[in-house]
């Protein structure tokens, strides 16, 4: 525990519980499509804060902050940071693995992915991946743990043992993917190769590419009702909306800019993009029109989407007028 960042929290969390429920700002005469419940201050934090992940059972959020070289540990039920994983390089993943009660950070500075154990987050390991490790995917059907690393791979790890099953080559760095459960396939973001890269992860390679007209294809969801992949590109900003099947293009609209995360509401049939730029955009699920735009703060490009909490947890980074903090929405009606 950080005394220091335990104190700042408690002292800031008055104030962003005074916020609570309080009405947000949206472009004039949308409809109130996300309620800004709360902001939950993340203490001396600076810089980039990148991915979170939820352990549900005890209700706490993880939160990558690259900046700091940490992990703050946030309590949703005491609405507080509770403890701070410290010593890290460059923190940009992190999952909580119910089945091993198994905390997973990968870091962009070292290649490495930590392991913290999830009654009490003390260390349990560490997997050496070279270099840049980023984004992680849980298979629970497979029980695997999927990660992107390097110049150009997936890590296919089993958290039963932590050792590393396979790695899947591809043409360079991924960013953002999601696997398809029905046909336990990977679909990967490769801005530098623009293109999607489509990966039979089971048999460890990749069986196809996807080549992208625009550039910087970070954030990606999958939409397994509509069999369909939505990527946001950041050259230009717009959302792309591709067939499971075959990569062909069935929309692509404007959207904001330096977007780092997309999520789908599917029992609204909505979809949340969260930019760089200060914005929160909502989309219609099945016609793509943008529904609402939301302002945010500058940086705040990283969030999670909760489905089970029907929450989205946004990371707002600090800035002159307030500290770091995670500002909480919940999606209406």
């Amino acid at each position: 525990m950080n005394p220091s960042r335990s104190v700042a929290a408690m002292v800031c969390g008055v104030a962003g519980l005074l916020s609570a429920y309080a009405t947000w700002a949206q472009t004039p005469g949308s409809p109130l499509l996300l309620q800004l419940q709360m902001k939950i201050p993340l203490g001396d934090v600076k810089g980039r804060i990148d991915h979170m992940a939820i352990d549900p059972s005890r209700n706490r959020l993880f939160v990558a902050e690259l900046g700091n070289d940490s992990i703050g540990v946030v309590d949703l039920n005491e609405r507080r940071v509770i403890q701070v994983i410290g010593g890290l390089s460059e923190p940009q993943g992190v999952a909580y693995v119910a089945s091993s009660d198994m905390l997973y950070a990968s870091n962009a500075g070292d290649g490495s992915v930590r392991l913290f154990r999830g009654s009490d987050y003390a260390p349990a390991g560490q997997i050496n991946l070279g270099d840049d490790a980023d984004n992680i995917r849980l298979d629970l059907a497979a029980n695997r743990v999927v990660i992107g690393y390097g110049n150009g791979a997936l890590a296919v790890i089993n958290p039963a043992d932590r050792d590393t099953v396979t790695h899947i080559p591809l043409k360079a760095h991924p960013e953002s993917f999601q696997l398809d459960r029905a046909s336990g396939r990977a679909f990967v973001n490769v801005p530098k190769a623009r293109e999607i890269a489509v990966v039979d992860v089971a048999a460890g390679r990749q069986t196809t590419g996807w080549p992208m007209s625009a550039g910087g294809n970070f954030p990606m969801v999958l939409d397994e009702q509509a069999r369909t992949v939505i990527v946001v590109f950041r050259s230009p900003p717009q959302l792309g909306v591709f067939s499971m099947q075959d990569g062909a293009t069935i929309a692509q609209v404007e959207t904001c800019g330096d977007a780092d995360d997309i999520f789908l509401d599917t029992k609204r049939r909505r979809i949340y993009v969260t930019c760089g730029d200060g914005i929160l955009d909502v989309f219609d699920a099945q016609t793509f029109a943008r529904l609402a735009r939301i302002p945010t703060v500058a940086g705040a490009r990283t969030a999670l989407f909760v489905p089970e909490m029907d929450r989205i947890f946004l990371a707002a980074r600090a800035s002159t007028s307030e500290p770091a903090s995670i500002w909480v929405f919940q999606p209406m009606p």
